[in-house]
């Protein structure tokens, strides 16, 4: 039996998050739902992973914002999965919870010297530049040429920021020691490079061509463009004719070279105190849908390494995970474990299939597992609360979660400290000022946000 205005609590306030809460407001009547994050900011991959030359996405926040105008949702950031609160406390406390907490860990190369300095994920580089509180500082000091691993949109927004002229990025939100950092150290070459060809890249053509144009920036191709395949779907077609257009694109004096490489795989870094270098071995397809290495073998040199071949869902305490997948185990949204479907648990976003698709790929994914909880409310499958729901745990333990107000403050510090250098915002990026902002409504000292 249902409490008779269901409550649901969602963990993670990212996109599938907030797709899904939208959903619920739509489909299920007089539900009461908490959003939790360890953040005090939601949106999640929209703030953090967008890179902040692309506006027009981030405009997407304003639907994503829709759900915290209803009076039936309320947001707790600075909560924590498993330190601030259980997953018992929330089966105890609501008819349903949906986890929506993305995919935060890296794949890896695999490869020996993948550990020396200089060698970083493409998601540290990508929290850095977008203003993450937990990002490390990233420096680019004597950076001439930089190599990226991986064939998709991550790639490529790297790449960008990498080459972008310092005019491209200052109109952005990006945090004013990042901005600074990237226009001290500029750099010469950025490799793209992928272990197959340029047809069975997963970029996007708008920003593939974005990149293939940067201003001052030569496109140089190592290697043919082949034919479109028999076949091919829009996507591919458009892609290899954005390439064949580089191929061909002349930059006089140009300030800097992106280079594409396609049929390479590393094989190992090389550096005895940082990387120095990079060995790439050539491949080719099996003739059953793999890639094996020819033996033909090249030395790149290169200061900075990324990979972005991938990201995988990390455990979430007190539910089920998949280890080889690195997903909750779900059967159309619907958390199972060995003995079955776990009443009143769901899934949805990256974290349920994989990090596929793009932002706007979780609306439907969130549709899918709200319409499996909505017809298991219908049914009478979920068991009413027994517990205290959220707002109650924390204030029994003595902990105090951040609000959407609060949120709304960080939110106008961010766009008044823009207004002040010509700029739409400037990222609070420290947990301090984000804290200090939360719990005084001001940042206890400068704020990081201000250009030098």
């Amino acid at each position: 039996m249902t409490s008779i205005q269901p409550r649901v609590a969602i963990v993670g306030a990212g996109p599938s998050g907030l797709y899904a809460a939208g959903a619920l407001l739509k489909g299920a009547e007089g539900v009461r739902i908490d959003i939790l994050d360890r953040l005090p900011t939601p949106y999640g991959l929209l703030r953090y992973g967008v890179a902040p030359d692309h506006a027009s996405m981030q405009g997407i926040q304003r639907a994503l914002a829709e759900p915290f105008a209803s009076q039936d949702v309320r947001f707790f950031g600075l909560v924590e999965l498993g330190v601030d609160i259980t997953a018992d406390d929330l089966r105890a406390g609501y008819d349903a919870v949906i986890y929506a907490a993305g995919a935060a860990e890296d794949r890896r190369l695999d490869v020996r010297g993948e550990t020396l300095p200089g060698s970083r994920s493409a998601r540290e580089f990508v929290a850095w530049y977008c203003g993450h509180p937990d990002a490390e500082p990233q420096s680019l000091a004597g950076v001439e040429t930089a190599v990226t691993f991986g064939v998709g949109n991550v790639a490529v927004d790297v790449a960008r920021i990498l080459l972008a002229s310092p005019q491209r990025l200052g109109g952005t939100d990006m945090p004013a020691d990042v901005l600074a950092e990237l226009a001290a150290h500029p750099v010469a070459d950025v490799w793209v490079i992928g272990r197959r060809g340029p047809q069975h890249a997963t970029f996007t053509t708008t920003e593939l061509r974005e990149l293939l144009t940067l201003d001052g920036v030569q496109p140089v191709l190592h290697d043919p463009v082949p034919d479109d395949p028999e076949g091919a779907d829009r996507r591919v077609r458009q892609n290899l004719e954005a390439l064949r257009a580089a191929a061909t694109r002349v930059v006089e004096a140009p300030r800097a070279r992106l280079h594409l490489a396609f049929w390479r795989r590393p094989v190992e870094l090389v550096g005895a105190t940082s990387v120095r270098a990079v060995v790439v071995e050539r491949t080719a397809p099996d003739g059953e849908g793999r890639v094996v290495g020819t033996g033909e073998r090249e030395v790149l040199a290169a200061q900075l390494v990324l990979r972005a071949i991938g990201y995988r869902g990390r455990p979430l305490p007190g539910v089920p995970f998949d280890p080889q997948a690195g997903v909750v185990p779900n059967e159309g949204g619907r958390v199972v474990d060995a003995a079955g479907p776990r009443v009143g648990e769901y899934v949805v976003g990256w974290i349920k299939r994989g990090p596929l698709g793009v932002i706007g790929t979780n609306k439907a994914d969130a549709r899918a597992t709200v319409a499996a909880l909505i017809d298991d409310l219908a049914a009478g499958r979920l068991a009413a609360p027994s517990g205290p729901d959220a707002a109650a745990v924390l204030a029994e333990r003595g902990r105090t979660a951040s609000s959407f107000a609060d949120w709304e403050r960080i939110d106008a510090a961010e766009q008044a400290a823009g207004q002040r250098f010509g700029r739409p915002r400037i990222k609070v990026a420290t947990w301090h000022a984000l804290t200090d902002l939360v719990r005084h409504g001001r940042a206890g000292g400068p704020l990081e946000t201000e250009d030098p």
